[in-house]
């Protein structure tokens, strides 16, 4: 996969993204967010693709969303797993959710802080937040992590 300038924005943007979680409450207002329903909804629809950045040990927890890519912000390679991915999902939108929405929130600024679009937070996270119930609790569908790598595309791993 070939460099991309922003790239580099995004991952000291990551990096710096406390900073920017607790000095941009206007970023924070103007990001779009999604419920857990509306991006399982989407899923079913196939109108975005979803990616569950939380570790491997919450996936193997809590399992993962049926339908979603599980990449960690966790683990080597981040950045570019999930650029691939947005390259897969085309005119889609590709929906961040992690355990409540801070790490989803935090991932979508720096993403928006480097330029880039298309993404939405899913802040109400598997396991809920002041923002909903999140997507265990609202009953959606989960499938072991095992279920969910092999579904993922040879691209992502």
């Amino acid at each position: 996969m070939k460099p991309v300038p922003g790239r580099r924005v995004f991952v000291l943007g990551l990096a710096a993204s406390p900073i920017v979680l607790a000095s941009s409450p206007l970023q924070a207002q103007s990001r779009t967010i999604w419920s857990a329903g509306e991006a399982h909804d989407a899923l079913l629809a196939d109108r975005a693709r979803v990616i569950d950045i939380r570790s491997r040990q919450e996936w193997l927890e809590t399992g993962v969303g049926a339908g979603i890519w599980p990449i960690s912000m966790h683990e080597d390679r981040f950045p570019d797993r999930l650029f691939a991915a947005k390259v897969l999902a085309g005119s889609r939108g590709v929906g961040l959710i992690c355990a409540t929405g801070g790490r989803s929130a935090a991932v979508l600024r720096a993403l928006r802080h480097a330029g880039y679009e298309g993404y939405v937070d899913i802040s109400e996270g598997m396991l809920g937040s002041r923002r909903g119930p999140g997507w265990l609790a609202a009953g959606l569908p989960v499938v072991p992590l095992g279920a969910a790598l092999a579904s993922m595309p040879e691209e992502l791993h």
